[in-house]
């Protein structure tokens, strides 16, 4: 190959390989020939630093030298001497997250910025102590700023000792004046996350659509005082806004305000109102708004009934993305009627809705040609009473991953007749199906070739994992908590050779013997997770790191806590050892 690739172009060759999906294919695609290395190196543009990362970080800037992405959120470390160091490498970055950290690394921030003009996209969501002087230093430190997430959601803060928030996280929390602040020096805004900030009022939008005209994303999560009066204002100012997503704020869609300026908005293309009550109504006058809408999250939402959900697809059937999770009246029937107005849905999100079973499936693949994602996890899917018999005739190509996690009825035939219908699916999730074994695997393996990601976690069925299958694509498995042995796991390295993620977690029986197999037949192995696998030894950690350089990351049973030096041995190695 390195010899027939003077034949083409450079150029010829950069086209090729970036038809590449995955870019981590790229680490052994640059081994190949000094022209491959040469144009991976240039075909990567972002670029994420984990913690131990920092000791190699300057040859990474020198080898990526057209990175336009740069992700520190799971880097632990002090950022701003990194930042100082990306900000003298000759990068022209136009998006940075500093997410995930208990403060904002405020000089690195004034030192990029002031030599990132292009600069465009900064995320700072879970950063502990962000406050209003913060929002004041990023508008001044980056003024070209244009997509800004401060998000800081409930989960993220800390519980005292009675299990309730800890006061002392919102000594100065971020208020309405900072958003003031922000709002009038980045002007350009257009994609924003308040989400979580739980003391701004309606001030903060009338702020941001006073001043911020250009907005055209908000994702407003768990704000306690905004009010659909706040969030009718922004609307109206922002009069380029395609896309709301408002969620967590126990508020009800039962107002004149939101629904009269909901329903009046000409650039809406997505709205999430999860967790609203929403009445039948509000769906019929959004039914007849003259909106581009193509994406309708009602998640958990309650209130309204089929008639209004109906009245709506049959008004919007060029909806791409549907979530009607939680929806508990949605029956196989009805959702057979609601198929036939979602002729371009290219995802829905059933799950919860406890009331439907395969009859749904295949409504869905019969009636909607372009789908590829579906979910329809904890439902009653497995269940053949009443249920429509497939058509051989509706098989779907387009289908690409299959959510059917804690679907306790799910039984081997019923996959059997899914796997027939979906041959081209890249993605399956049996999480916690309890009843499929390894035979129902077996006919995934044989009819899903192109399989990348299988979750069977919990499968409590699968015992053994000892058969004939063939899963040549693989890539991600997860297989916690099951009873496979250290034979089905060296079946599993022989079978699965592009294997690049493996989840072992809670896997009793396996021993060091199994992992062993793995490590050896899976040549691209990239990570691998062996927590509560009590059988398998510490000692095996080193020997995993030396023999599979292509390693980048190891869980290890519990007990084992790297020491500094050796942690830093194998990151010397490429590898980055976790604590077990």
């Amino acid at each position: 190959m390195a010899e027939n690739s003077v034949d083409l172009p450079e150029e010829c060759w950069e086209l090729v390989l970036n038809f590449v999906e995955d870019r981590r294919h790229y680490a052994s695609l640059s081994l190949v020939c000094k022209l491959f290395f040469s144009i991976t190196n240039q075909l990567i543009t972002s670029l994420a630093i984990p913690h131990p990362t920092v000791v190699v970080l300057p040859q990474l800037l020198r080898r990526f030298t057209r990175l336009r992405t740069v992700d520190f959120s799971e880097f632990h470390g002090d950022v701003d001497g990194l930042l100082s160091q990306i900000s003298e490498s000759g990068l022209d970055l136009e998006s940075l997250n500093i997410s995930n950290r208990s403060t904002l690394p405020i000089h690195g921030l004034r030192v990029l910025g002031s030599k990132m003009k292009n600069l465009r996209c900064l995320n700072c969501s879970k950063i502990y102590s962000l406050q209003d002087s913060d929002l004041g230093l990023i508008a001044n430190s980056i003024p070209t700023l244009e997509e800004l997430d401060i998000s800081y959601l409930m989960d993220d803060y800390r519980s005292n000792s009675n299990g309730l928030l800890d006061m002392s996280s919102f000594t100065k929390p971020i208020s309405d004046s900072g958003i003031l602040t922000l709002s009038l020096k980045l002007k350009g805004l257009k994609k924003l996350n308040l989400s979580g900030n739980h003391f701004i009022t309606d001030r903060s939008l009338v702020h941001l659509s006073t001043n911020c005209v250009q907005l055209r994303e908000i994702v407003i999560h768990f704000c306690d005082f905004i009010t659909p009066y706040g969030i009718a204002l922004m609307i109206r100012g922002c009069v380029y806004l395609s896309s709301l997503s408002v969620f967590g704020t126990r508020l009800s869609v039962v107002d004149s305000a939101l629904t009269d300026s909901l329903v009046s908005a000409k650039a809406l293309c997505s709205i999430d109102l999860s967790g609203f009550n929403i009445l039948d109504e509000m769906l019929y006058l959004i039914a007849e708004a003259h909106m581009p809408l193509n994406k309708l999250i009602l998640s958990c939402c309650s209130g309204f009934t089929l008639h209004g959900i109906k009245q709506l697809l049959s008004k919007h059937q060029s909806l791409q993305h549907l979530d009607l999770q939680d929806a508990d009246f949605l029956t196989d029937e009805s959702m057979f009627q609601l198929t036939k107005f979602l002729p371009s849905l290219k995802y829905i999100n059933l799950s919860m809705c406890t009331k439907l079973t395969d009859s749904t499936f295949f409504g869905l693949i019969e009636n909607c040609p372009v789908l590829n994602g579906i979910n329809m996890v904890g439902t009653k899917v497995g269940t053949k009473v009443g249920a429509k018999k497939p058509s051989t005739n509706h098989v779907s190509n387009t289908l690409k991953s299959l959510y059917l996690g804690q679907n306790f009825s799910l039984v081997n035939e019923s996959l059997k007749e899914f796997a027939f219908a979906i041959s081209n699916l890249k993605l399956l999730d049996l999480n916690s199906c309890l009843s499929i074994t390894e035979e129902g695997l077996l006919e995934v393996s044989k009819r899903c070739t192109e399989l990348r990601y299988l979750d069977m976690s919990y499968c409590r069925g699968v015992k053994t994992f000892l058969m004939d299958f063939e899963f040549s694509k693989l890539e991600v498995l997860c297989a916690r908590g099951l009873r496979i042995n250290d034979d089905g796991l060296a079946l599993v390295g022989r079978k699965c050779p592009q294997l690049l993620q493996l989840d072992l977690t809670g896997c009793f029986k396996v021993t060091d013997d199994g992992v062993k197999q793995v490590v050896k037949n899976c040549r691209a192995l990239r990570e691998i997770i062996l927590k509560q696998c009590n059988k398998v030894s510490i000692d095996i950690i080193a020997w995993m790191v030396f023999s599979r350089p292509t390693l980048r990351r190891i869980v290890p049973p519990c007990g084992f806590v790297p020491s500094e030096s050796q942690r830093n041995f194998f990151l010397r190695h490429g590898c980055f050892v976790c604590e077990g």
